[in-house]
């Protein structure tokens, strides 16, 4: 009775703060994610208020919480979505694993970390937060841009290459070899060619089964479901996550729409936890020696970043200032890094504080990113080339000439 009491103080002292770390990053327009890590790494070992009797369950918490996380995402996405996505995109995929990829490859080799490493903090510097990235361009008033439909088709992109990787690392980790993780990306591929058959072709007869008048019935189903499969799918080494995304983007329609909002509670809820259980597992005593790592994997990235979104509203046939929109829109990192430097904790533990100081800085960074790229840069190159252009006439042609560039400038769909 002891401990069940110690449970429920822990339990209730911790959502409690996270519901007002939660309203506060809501006031002042910021992220929760870097104020729930940073709650975990208070709670965790080493840090000032440590959770014992509540730890077993905050990490049952967590594993719910990506399952949560990728299904919802799932739901977002029609398989029509995902195959013209796949065929129009896939350029800009390329440049986006290139570009973000590569960087964090190199610093775990140079960081003596091994095969799985390097994979690992790879997929760490290379996705993008497609949570964090929504709610900037929300907030921002750009969803209706130009530029806005290169964004998502990179993070369509970067979504859907997670069914690959995931099992490759997942088996990685698991220390099956190359050539175990190859089988597991071969069986991962089917399985995502299988689901988007069949939910092109059939996915209103999954809809139609677990569909309900009854919420509750509803919510039962969907999310039985989608744990069930996620727990296969890491049995045959595939990862719980590819599985439930796989699981939302077989329903479809006015099911998928009505599974979203009742999940989204739970996801939130859950998501939360996730993010916390990953401070409690990172030791706050480990994060200034690889402060410095962070910050230059930080910055290197975010040029990286800011490239991949200029390629990709370049090629569709965007200006100049929507390109550097694009660019920093995609800066922010979240939930993908976090999850890849949890599954790899196992193998290389060095992984969580280098991930959990890049997550905190990238997070922060997104959204000053999306808001300042193209202002700063665009009155940089004005500056620039007006130290270098002969002064415009007074009046006349000179004088209309920079009105229409000034006027260029102003479009906001260039």
């Amino acid at each position: 009775m002891h401990d069940t009491t110690s449970l429920l103080v822990e339990l209730g002292s911790l959502l409690l703060t996270l519901g007002l770390i939660g309203r506060f990053a809501g006031r002042i327009g910021l992220s929760p994610i870097p104020l729930y890590l940073l709650a975990g790494l208070a709670f965790g070992k080493g840090g000032l208020l440590p959770l014992d009797a509540s730890e077993e369950f905050v990490a049952v918490g967590a594993e719910i919480g990506v399952i949560l996380l990728l299904m919802t995402l799932g739901l977002e996405y029609a398989a029509s979505e995902l195959v013209g996505s796949l065929r129009t995109q896939y350029p800009s995929g390329l440049v986006d694993f290139v570009l973000n990829a590569v960087p964090g490859a190199i610093a775990g080799i140079l960081l003596g970390w091994g095969p799985v490493g390097a994979v690992a903090l790879a997929g760490v510097t290379w996705v993008s937060s497609s949570g964090v990235i929504a709610k900037v361009l929300t907030d921002l008033g750009r969803l209706g841009n130009r530029e806005t439909p290169a964004v998502l088709g990179v993070l369509v992109i970067e979504d859907l290459s997670m069914a690959l990787y995931l099992p490759l690392l997942t088996a990685l980790v698991a220390g099956v070899g190359l050539a175990g993780g190859s089988i597991a990306v071969v069986v991962a591929l089917g399985a995502v060619g299988i689901v988007l058959y069949f939910a092109l072709r059939h996915g209103h007869h999954l809809s139609r089964a677990v569909s309900s008048d009854n919420p509750e019935m509803l919510l039962l189903v969907v999310l039985g479901l989608t744990v069930l499969v996620a727990g296969i799918a890491q049995r045959l080494q595939v990862s719980a996550a590819v599985g439930a995304f796989l699981v939302g983007i077989a329903l479809s329609g006015e099911v998928a729409g009505a599974a979203h909002r009742l999940l989204t509670p739970l996801r939130d809820l859950f998501a939360a936890v996730f993010f916390v259980f990953f401070g409690l597992s990172t030791d706050p005593t480990a994060i200034p020696p690889v402060l410095p790592i962070a910050l230059l994997l930080a910055a290197v990235t975010v040029v990286t970043k800011v490239t991949t979104g200029w390629y990709a509203a370049r090629r569709a046939g965007i200006g100049p200032r929507g390109r550097l929109r694009a660019g920093g829109a995609l800066v922010a990192r979240g939930e993908f890094s976090v999850v890849i430097a949890g599954l790899a904790a196992a193998t290389e533990p060095r992984i969580l504080p280098l991930a959990t100081a890049y997550v905190l800085l990238m997070v922060l960074l997104g959204p000053l990113s999306a808001r300042w790229t193209e202002p700063l840069l665009t009155r940089l190159r004005a500056a620039l080339g007006r130290g270098t252009a002969p002064a415009p006439h007074p009046r006349g042609v000179g004088a209309g000439a920079a009105a229409n560039r000034q006027n260029g400038r102003n479009r906001p769909d260039s």
